[in-house]
């Protein structure tokens, strides 16, 4: 399986520079392993998510749901991104409309 997340991360604050791949909790190097542990934390969380919701009130609450998915994974989870991150081509939600959503 190839990584298909791509970063423009000039200061590697998310990204490990020997690796490629994100930093996380676990100091996983292998992208398929980390796939396979987000995978499994993530669904854990949003079971948890599924039985006591989050109400989306703005765009804090969305920084919230994303703290409690991937809080297991990584450091920075429902903090607000400061790079640009894009998957197959599709960049995600950019930084710059973070104040507008």
């Amino acid at each position: 399986m190839s990584n298909s997340y791509k970063y423009i991360d000039p200061d590697y604050s998310y990204i490990d520079p020997k690796t490629g791949i994100l930093r996380n909790l676990q100091d996983i190097s292998d992208p398929e392993v980390l796939l396979f542990v987000e995978s499994s934390a993530v669904t854990k969380r949003l079971l948890e998510l599924y039985e006591n919701p989050i109400k989306i009130k703005g765009i804090d609450s969305l920084f919230e749901i994303h703290r409690h998915l991937f809080q297991d994974i990584y450091i920075w989870a429902g903090k607000k991104r400061v790079v640009e991150i894009s998957k197959d081509g599709k960049q995600f939600f950019p930084t710059t409309y973070f104040d507008n959503a």
